[in-house]
């Protein structure tokens, strides 16, 4: 017979726990805005017990920001299968899970919330960018960039973080389309560089050369074409 007495979390359990928990409040509103008591309470513990586990509200923030940043950057690992266009759209498409499930954290991780000038919350944001960056250069098969290779790789991920911040100030565009115009973007992007360096060109004609008829590059290479007819 269960006698109704709770199970006693070791010290990591317990840290898991508040995290998860300081992550599902932060999902609903800005970091900023959620008190440790909140925390607490969700927990179902006391306030000096979450101080216990986490000397401050900010080491909490951060603990929570290391875990939404490994996520989000988990969000980019794809299989080497198909057409490149195909794998960003899946990768758009996770992206944007992560954007809308966690709206509030998300922009605090980007925007830097309570936390702004910490160097650990700048090195979070900074790894998520590494990993996204070394993500697009495996699918592009190169293994060090060029110069104009890394401007267009880390310009199209700032890109990418500045739609999905502006997306969430009112959801304005459906998501959907906003997915398959950043990668049409990334395709603008690679174009625009090729036609100033041979390289880029060979791999630009390397990105597109499997591209089915009905995949985004060869959409967005139509209606270009369709633009100035």
């Amino acid at each position: 017979m269960r006698t109704g007495v709770r199970r006693r979390m070791g010290v990591e359990e317990r840290r898991q726990q508040l995290i998860g928990v300081a992550l599902e409040l932060f999902s609903q509103r800005s970091p900023d805005e959620v008190s440790i008591d909140e925390i607490a309470t969700a927990a179902g513990i006391s306030r000096p017990l979450v101080y216990h586990y986490f000397p401050g509200k900010l080491s909490l923030y951060e603990a929570a920001l290391k875990r939404a940043s490994e996520d989000l950057a988990s969000r980019f690992d794809e299989p080497h299968e198909g057409p490149l266009g195909a794998r960003l759209l899946r990768v758009m498409g996770r992206y944007f899970d992560f954007v809308d499930e966690h709206g509030p954290g998300f922009s605090a991780l980007l925007r830097g919330g309570p936390a702004v000038g910490s160097s650990a919350t700048n090195a979070l944001i900074d790894s998520v960018r590494q990993a996204a960056y070394d993500q697009i250069l495996s699918h592009l098969g190169v293994t060090e960039a060029s110069p104009r290779l890394e401007l267009v790789v880390r310009s199209w991920i700032s890109l990418a973080e500045s739609t999905a911040l502006i997306w969430l100030e009112g959801r304005r565009v459906p998501r959907a389309e906003l997915e398959v115009q950043l990668v049409h973007d990334f395709a603008a992007l690679a174009a625009v560089s090729a036609v100033h360096d041979e390289d880029m060109a060979e791999l630009l004609r390397t990105m597109v050369k499997d591209e089915p008829a009905d995949g985004p590059f060869a959409v967005l290479a139509g209606r270009l074409i369709a633009l100035g007819s």
